[in-house]
């Protein structure tokens, strides 16, 4: 299972995980507890409820470059374009806007 944090402007605001069934979104309690704290998309409200989809978070799957930015990236590495995840992972670190994404390593936990 991959897993990623979501950063909100900085401000760590959740999890991002791959499951056996799909994807999992978790806001994180300390982010909820914010008194400024935002939903990461209009499609995600605030909530400590998780989410789970079949399918990648439009939210998410809409940081994923394409047209040409999205060949450089698949010429570059083994991924296939059906790899949400991975192409995720893989580009979307320091995204432009409010959204970032960092990897999970089993060694960082």
């Amino acid at each position: 299972m991959r897993r990623a944090k979501i950063y909100f402007k900085k401000q760590l605001a959740g999890i991002l995980s791959e499951t056996d069934t799909g994807y999992r979104f978790e806001y994180l309690p300390e982010y909820l507890s914010l008194a400024d704290a935002k939903p990461v998309s209009l499609t995600l409200p605030l909530t400590d409820i998780p989410y789970e989809s079949n399918v990648l978070f439009p939210a998410f799957d809409g940081l994923i470059p394409e047209g040409w930015l999205l060949d450089v990236a698949l010429r570059n590495t083994d991924i296939s374009s059906l790899d949400r995840m991975s192409l995720l992972l893989l580009c979307c670190k320091d995204c432009i806007g409010a959204l970032s994404v960092i990897e999970i390593r089993e060694e960082d936990e």
